[in-house]
């Protein structure tokens, strides 16, 4: 049967026990040791859950024969009361019980005579263990309703500013032309990645290790099905051992974070080149903008800035926790506690930067002027000429071949390929000149490189206009 006290933290003086004159340790723990492996001002987060799994708990323990049905209502009044409490901040949290979990055994005992009985046939190790099981299930959900929320503000602007043409990059080199909503649209898809994996996470989480004990189970017949069911678990977990040591699931939900905090990083990346005078296609509203203490004219795109470099925080939990794993031998070991500061953290810290993207994008005046002269490039529309070389019989290489050596001459006579005459492009390649002019003659700039989005129109996934509304309807709806 487990310790009715649990195993695995019985250095730091389970609480009441340590110090009264019973049990295994007589005299009470050195005061920095104790003050060292403290961890109720961060697990004391867990509360709600470990109530919940309590409560579960006790309904078992009623079909086992450890509690009567008049002890278990009374139980679960006074863990009620105890959530109520700490609900409105009534609860005095003790440092000299160590936990959460133990501050709420030794307040319900005080209060609730069978209390005493709660801990029968459980551990720490496999309490914790549900507790945060359940805590990242009720966290991925308000996640997910985060990520949808700025995946919202960008189909909004994109959908506002659906026709507005900007160059692509690679290279941070102009490259070609598309639609600013194809761009948005690009982080939309991104984020619904995000949500995929932290969906992922949360099913690998949906095993209950409660009943598990310290490391072996329990001697007591124990139906963990019927915990199983009230805690609203898929399954129970078939390895005690691996049910109190694992941690996976949390190196998932940081995993999912920290490459979530990568995709937030890349967005304000972009919207930050965006918003500088270099290229000056977009502004963000002065509310998510800050000044300069030395220069009058300056806006800083700074929550931008910071959401950028929060990204690094959130990975470095990830090899926080990868670290402290990576050497545990089964089964619990203290090193776990420090699997929850670095998650409870990253929690927070990814959840802020999802609402302060979301505030940023709402806040963006596109200036679409600057963005249709940028597109207006000719040479943005040097693929599109060799694509109607190719149109024409040539081989895409030898066509790659001509278009290249046109950008270098009209860059060394100081022009720009549109303004090559038809000689120019006949002395590159006999027969050029006329499909050329199909592609850059006879029209404004900006109007030819709409002609080319239109031309992309029976590609799917291109940045056209039919596909972008296509694409957008489509988001719509899935994010209603």
């Amino acid at each position: 049967m487990a310790g009715s006290l649990g195993e695995g933290h019985a250095q730091a003086g389970e609480g009441f026990v340590r110090g009264s004159g019973k049990g295994r340790f007589q005299g009470e723990p050195d005061p920095e040791a104790a003050r060292f492996s403290r961890s109720v001002h961060f697990d004391k987060r867990l509360a709600k859950h470990d109530l919940e799994g309590s409560r579960a708990h006790a309904t078992m323990l009623v079909q086992a024969g450890v509690l009567t049905r008049r002890e278990a209502v009374a139980i679960r009044r006074g863990l009620d009361r105890l959530e109520r409490e700490i609900s409105s901040g009534k609860f005095r949290w003790k440092d000299s019980l160590e936990d959460v979990h133990m501050n709420l055994e030794a307040a319900l005992t005080a209060r609730v005579p069978a209390g005493a009985k709660l801990h029968t046939g459980r551990s720490r190790n496999d309490q914790v263990a549900t507790d945060l099981r359940l805590w990242m299930r009720e966290q991925v959900g308000g996640d997910i309703l985060s990520i949808a929320a700025l995946q919202k503000a960008l189909v909004k602007l994109a959908e506002k500013n659906r026709e507005v043409i900007l160059p692509g990059y690679t290279h941070l080199q102009r490259a070609q032309p598309v639609l600013l909503a194809h761009h948005l649209l690009a982080y939309v898809e991104m984020l619904e990645r995000d949500k995929g994996r932290l969906e992922d996470a949360v099913k690998r989480a949906d095993v209950m290790p409660l009943g598990s004990g310290a490391l072996a189970g329990s001697t007591l017949k124990l139906n963990r099905e019927v915990t199983r069911k009230l805690l609203r678990f898929g399954k129970v977990s078939t390895n005690s051992m691996d049910a109190v040591a694992d941690r996976d699931f949390l190196v998932e939900y940081l995993a999912a974070v920290a490459l979530a905090g990568v995709h937030l990083s890349r967005l304000a990346e972009d919207l930050i080149l965006f918003s500088s005078t270099e290229f000056g296609f977009v502004r963000f509203g002065e509310r998510f903008t800050t000044g300069s203490s030395l220069m009058p004219q300056k806006k800083n795109p700074d929550m931008a800035e910071l959401v950028r470099g929060k990204s690094g925080r959130l990975t470095g939990h990830l090899m926080a926790l990868l670290t402290v794993l990576k050497g545990l031998p089964l089964t619990y070991n203290r090193d776990l506690q420090e699997d929850k500061e670095c998650v409870f953290d990253a929690a927070d810290t990814v959840r802020a930067c999802w609402g302060v993207m979301a505030g940023a994008v709402t806040s963006l005046e596109v200036d679409v002027g600057a963005c249709a002269y940028a597109a207006s490039a000719p040479e943005l529309l040097a693929t599109d000429v060799a694509d109607g070389l190719v149109e024409a019989g040539w081989a895409f290489r030898q066509a790659h071949q001509v278009v290249g050596a046109a950008v270098r001459r009209a860059e060394e006579r100081g022009t720009r390929i549109d303004r090559l005459t038809r000689e120019d492009w006949e002395g590159l390649a006999k027969g050029s000149g006329v499909v050329v002019e199909k592609v850059l003659g006879g029209s404004s700039a900006l109007a030819r490189v709409r002609k080319a989005m239109v031309a992309r129109s029976g590609v799917v996934g291109a940045p056209s206009f039919v596909g972008v509304v296509r694409e957008l309807r489509a988001w719509a709806k899935k994010l209603r």
